[in-house]
C-alpha cells in the first residue's frame, strides 16, 4: 500500500499530484499496490474535490481518500505540519508492505509536488529486492556504475567472501572486489 497525505483539497500542487496518481493507478495495481490518500479535510470536501477533478480535468480519482478530520491518523504517522498548528498534513508518502510494516517514508515540502516515477521505482525495487534477496543500487535501473544489475549483499563470513569470489569466476556474479559484487536479475 502507498498511503500519501496532502495538505488540503482544492489546492494546485495537491491537485496535480492526485491527477498523476490517478493516471498511473493501473501501474500501481500491477505492482499489487493500493493507493490511499489522506488529509484532515472533511469527507464532503474530498467528494466534491474528486468530482471537480473529474469534471474540470477529465480524470477520475479511483482510490479512496481518508477524511481524517480529527487528525488522529495524521498525528500517529507524523503527518501534521508544525507550522500549520495541526491544520494541514504534510506531503508524505508511506510504503506499507502486506504485513503492515512501513518500509519507507518520503516527505516533500509544501511547495514541491511528489515525483510519481520515484514512487513507482521504489515499489519495483522492493519487489526485486524481496524476491531476489539483493540490494538495489542508486538510480536503479539506470545506475551509472552497474546499469540495471543489482547488488549481491555483503558476505557475513570469510568463507562467504571466498565463495563469492568463486561465483565471480563462473560469471554468475561480477565483482569489483570481494565486498562489492553485482548480478543480473
Amino acid at each position: 500500500m502507498v498511503l500519501f497525505s496532502h495538505p488540503a483539497d482544492y489546492t494546485p500542487v495537491c491537485t496535480t499530484e492526485f491527477v498523476a496518481f490517478a493516471k498511473r493507478n493501473d501501474e500501481f495495481k500491477a505492482l499489487n499496490t493500493e493507493l490511499i490518500g489522506l488529509s484532515i479535510d472533511q469527507i464532503f470536501s474530498h467528494i466534491k474535490w474528486a468530482e471537480w477533478i473529474g469534471e474540470k480535468i477529465g480524470v477520475e480519482v479511483p482510490f479512496p481518500i481518508i477524511a481524517d478530520n480529527t487528525g488522529k491518523i495524521a498525528e500517529m504517522f507524523g503527518m501534521l505540519h508544525s507550522v500549520s498548528n495541526g491544520s494541514q498534513t504534510v506531503r508524505a508518502v508511506f510504503f506499507i508492505d502486506p504485513e503492515g510494516i512501513v518500509r519507507a517514508i518520503l516527505y516533500y515540502p509544501m511547495n514541491v509536488g511528489r515525483n510519481i516515477d520515484e514512487i513507482v521505482r521504489m515499489l519495483k525495487a522492493f519487489h526485486v529486492a524481496d524476491k531476489e534477496k539483493v540490494a538495489i543500487p542508486a538510480n536503479w535501473p539506470n545506475n551509472e556504475l552497474i546499469g540495471d544489475r543489482v547488488i549481491v549483499p555483503p558476505p557475513t563470513s570469510e568463507g562467504d567472501a571466498k565463495k563469492r569470489l568463486e561465483l565471480a569466476k563462473t560469471g554468475e556474479i561480477q565483482c569489483y572486489d570481494w565486498w562489492m559484487c553485482h548480478k543480473k536479475v
